[in-house]
């Protein structure tokens, strides 16, 4: 375990925004854990995981510590469900394809979301009609003032659509050390959200399985946003508004091809990529999507993501993003939201 001083942060960010950190360590445990924060007891702390949904803006005049807790533990099963345990540290695609290969049901439509096992009941991940909390049974964190572990439940983590406790009422006051699933040994299918039908059909599928809708929703992933090693970028940069019906209904009769879904309490969930399709940097129709402005971007194939083209810095990708934000505003009257974490 190693304190460092003045470390670029570019290699911890899929963005690969070159921040620098005041102080950067490594903790593989939760005794390394506590040796780090009594050592930067006075400093702010942000906690690393895979970088994945984070955009830094400006340095970290603070402690950035790196959770590389891994290991994944079968813990029981009963009737139904086998339990499993992952370390936060672990890599979320490389878990999901573990589960996979021992067909344990849930993790399939959730293949191939950057990042690691510790973000994701933070952020409640989800795609392709499947949330993170479907597959949650319990986490443990480590509370900084306290300093003491706690168990958290799927009640006590208050999760909502891309949200949870970690985010607002506890965010920045506990560490994540562990997340255990509950996955089925008898899986249930989905494949009725998005493209996954029609993909499963092009891939002459005959026999339905777990596989082979991962493969399907590593397919359309791929064929749709960019490969952080390859361009920088943090997935979908923006999520998904949900409106009252009445709002629905009204943008409906003005704009007919507005893509809506609907979610529960008689509300409706739009499609955020549609409405930044139909918006632009000027007033003459031309679409966000593959809009460049010195190496910050809109990707070509989907608008929900915005991309570093080499070397733009975090304030040139906020700044694109509250142009697209003050242009979806004006036309729909719809304010989106980030959900990527500003730094």
């Amino acid at each position: 375990m190693k304190v460092q001083e003045n470390i670029s942060l570019r290699p911890y960010n899929t963005f690969g925004i070159d921040a620098k950190a005041r102080y950067f360590a490594k903790f593989k445990d939760i005794d390394e854990l506590e040796e780090l924060t009594t050592h930067g007891s006075r400093l702010t702390t942000l906690i690393l995981g895979g970088g994945s949904n984070i955009l830094f803006t400006k340095d970290y005049d603070g402690f950035v510590l790196k959770n590389d807790i891994t290991g994944i533990e079968e813990l029981h099963e009963d009737s139904e469900y086998v339990y499993v345990k992952a370390g936060a540290g672990e890599n979320w695609h490389h878990f999901v394809l573990y589960c996979i290969e021992r067909n344990w049901g849930g993790l399939e439509n959730l293949s191939l979301i950057p990042g690691n096992v510790g973000a994701s009941p933070m952020q409640n991940i989800g795609a392709y009609g499947v949330e993170l909390d479907d597959v949650f049974n319990s986490l443990e964190a480590y509370h900084f003032h306290d300093k003491k572990l706690i168990t958290f439940t799927k009640a006590d983590c208050e999760f909502g659509y891309r949200d949870s406790v970690f985010k607002k009422k506890f965010r920045d006051q506990f560490v994540i050390l562990t997340v255990t699933f509950q996955l089925r040994k008898k899986p249930i299918f989905h494949t009725s959200y998005g493209a996954i039908e029609p993909e499963l059909e092009r891939m002459g599928v005959k026999e339905l399985s777990i596989k082979a809708i991962s493969n399907a929703v590593i397919n359309i992933r791929t064929s749709k946003l960019p490969d952080p090693k390859l361009i920088g970028n943090a997935g979908s940069f923006f999520k998904n508004p949900v409106v009252e019906i009445d709002k629905c209904q009204s943008l409906q009769s003005k704009f007919p091809g507005i893509i809506a879904y609907p979610v529960a309490g008689n509300r409706m969930k739009l499609a955020a990529g549609w409405l930044i399709d139909q918006c632009g940097p000027d007033k003459t129709g031309t679409s966000w999507r593959g809009f460049r402005k010195g190496d910050a971007g809109c990707y070509e194939k989907q608008a929900l993501v915005l991309i570093n083209y080499g070397n733009a810095t975090g304030k040139e990708i906020y700044s694109l993003s509250e142009e697209i934000l003050l242009s979806v505003k004006e036309k729909f009257g719809v304010i989106l939201e980030r959900e990527v974490n500003i730094f």
